[in-house]
């Protein structure tokens, strides 16, 4: 029994590494270096308080495991997670979790498999933008926008991995009724 039990446990192990090699907000991090020159380091590290946070606290509700991988995006990666991405990592997790404690392998191996057929590529770059304040501001409260672009190794995506939209000029206009007077714009779709 306890070789079973020592089973699931790797399938869970393996289901884990999958979800968060898989989560591009993780990989953006790691291959830009947001958690310092050990980025790499600590995405192994966190795959390891993942499964131990999992096996200390048996009834997770989602909103927890949520909060939970969010604040340590944002203490070791410097990083917030505003693409979507979490409460689906979170499920994903939460799932694999729950058939770990049935002892259901073969929807452990299945979910695993699922998921790293489903892993994009992403890379990330950094926007160039014209200033509109001092030059003599500090850079430590800037703020540094990237532009996503996932690709997926070749495997049917399902939506997990959203293309982005082509920049096509005529897509978007701006009208001048769409200049609203604090100076934001409203920018519309053409249909």
């Amino acid at each position: 029994m306890a070789g079973a039990a020592e089973d699931a446990r790797s399938l869970f192990r393996a289901g884990v590494r999958a979800a968060l090699e898989a989560w591009p907000a993780l990989q953006i991090a790691v291959e830009n270096g947001f958690g310092g020159v050990h980025s790499q380091e600590k995405a192994e590290w966190l795959r390891g308080t993942v499964e131990d946070y999992f096996m200390r606290n048996a009834d997770l509700e989602l909103q927890e495991v949520e909060d939970f991988l969010g604040e340590l995006m944002t203490n070791e990666f410097d990083t917030v997670v505003e693409d979507g991405s979490l409460p689906q990592v979170s499920q994903q997790l939460r799932t694999m979790f729950h058939d770990f404690q049935r002892g259901d392998g073969a929807a452990l191996r299945e979910m695993t498999s699922r998921i790293t057929q489903r892993k994009c590529k992403v890379t990330a770059t950094a926007l160039k933008a014209a200033r509109e304040t001092d030059e003599d501001e500090d850079d430590a409260d800037s703020v540094e926008e990237m532009e996503v672009t996932a690709t997926n190794d070749g495997a049917a995506t399902d939506g997990v991995c959203p293309q982005p939209e082509p920049s096509d000029p005529e897509a978007q206009t701006i009208k001048e009724e769409d200049i609203v007077e604090d100076g934001w714009t409203i920018v519309r779709r053409k249909k």
